[in-house]
């Protein structure tokens, strides 16, 4: 929906200029946080230049809403962003900034749809998203402007090896699935009322065997992958020895398609195949979308996906040591509540979902499945008994 410069703003214009005017807000708030997290000099201004584009935003908003005759109050930053700048502080920004870039995508597409914003407003959205993504090194433009370069295109997908974010939402997503699982395993043989060291062995017993299923898991998942790209990266080297000419005319027609010049294009992959090792590096991404520096760990992701799922698989089990009375049995759910909230809150940074609706979805479906293994639990131990 859209107003005229006449119009009065309705109802549900003047709650989408408050949803903007929040967003700018929280990209202002965002930006200086990153800004100050940034050890570089360079990627620091970056980030401020950002910061500037956002607060430009924010006026229009706040002008509109004022001349409504809403008072706007200090701003407030949303808590997903003040997450966002703690795990950059702590992590560094290279950690957050998938996240910030998504964040930064469907800006575009909302301002797209809102007459108010249009599109100029709208292209810095997505000029903003494009930076972010050169800046964590995801795309082959210099993000100061915004043109390819010879340092970023044989670079490539090398973000992948330091994939911060990546690790981040793998450990977020373990912890929710020993979480759930574990609460429903305690709470189901809590159901059939056995002693309580029964329900401590349980629960233990589902840890372990859930986190070495998920490491084993993991662990041939990678193996098999990681064995079948280094065949493919064989494959690819094997081509390069056999015809380099016809490998640089392949490399020279990707760049052209990337939108570099053809006389340019022509010179980058002539430099790049003369040097044999960055050739066989640079068709691999190109070509394959593989960074050989960067095919991932078995172990590596075998003892992640352990400790993640380890991690929320002790937290229902945690009461149970001190005791198997009503308390403790309350105090399990709580604790498992409470988790699965928090987890839930947490995948919202990723999904740009609100905090408080993604922790409640999490606990609700967390609390089903409590419940439905309750019931079978006590069902099976009133029949035993």
């Amino acid at each position: 929906m859209s107003t005229t410069p006449d119009a009065r703003p309705s109802a549900d214009d003047l709650k989408r200029f408050r949803a903007n005017y929040q967003g700018e807000i929280d990209g202002i708030e965002l930006y200086r946080r990153l800004a100050a997290a940034e050890k570089d000099p360079e990627r620091a201004q970056i980030f401020r230049d950002l910061m500037d584009t956002e607060k430009v935003h924010v006026e229009v908003w706040a002008k509109r809403l004022r001349d409504a005759g809403i008072d706007l109050g200090p701003p407030r930053p949303s808590m997903r962003v003040r997450i966002l700048g703690f795990l950059a502080d702590r992590l560094g920004p290279r950690a957050v900034l998938p996240m910030v870039s998504a964040m930064e995508s469907s800006g575009f597409d909302s301002y797209m749809a809102q007459d108010e914003a249009g599109p100029p407003m709208a292209r810095d959205e997505r000029q903003h998203a494009r930076t972010l993504a050169a800046l964590s090194g995801a795309g082959a433009a210099s993000p100061m402007t915004g043109d390819a370069d010879v340092e970023s295109i044989v670079r490539g997908e090398r973000w992948h090896r330091v994939d911060t974010g990546g690790q981040l939402r793998a450990a977020i997503f373990g912890i929710s699935d020993g979480l759930l699982s574990n609460l429903s395993l305690v709470i189901g043989v809590a159901g059939a009322d056995p002693d309580g060291r029964f329900i401590i062995l349980a629960g233990v017993a589902g840890l372990l065997a859930g986190a070495f299923s998920m490491g084993a898991g993991e662990y041939i998942s990678v193996t098999s992958q990681r064995e079948l790209f280094e065949r493919q990266i064989e494959l690819e080297r094997q081509e390069l020895e056999a015809d380099p000419e016809q490998e640089r005319r392949e490399l020279a027609l990707i760049y052209r398609a990337k939108g570099i010049g053809q006389q340019e294009a022509e010179a980058l992959s002539a430099r790049i195949i003369a040097d044999k090792t960055v050739a066989l590096e640079t068709l691999a991404r190109e070509e394959l979308g593989l960074n050989p520096e960067g095919l991932g760990s078995p172990w590596g992701a075998a003892i992640a996906s352990f400790l993640a799922f380890a991690a929320g698989a002790i937290v229902p089990v945690l009461p149970w040591f001190f005791g198997s009375s009503a308390i403790h049995f309350a105090a399990s759910v709580i604790l498992g509540g409470a988790a699965m909230f928090g987890v839930g809150a947490a995948v919202s940074l990723f999904t740009g979902r609100n905090a408080l609706y993604a922790g409640a979805r999490q606990l609700g479906i967390g609390l089903v499945a409590a419940a439905i293994t309750y019931a079978i639990g006590r069902a099976i131990g009133v029949s035993t008994a």
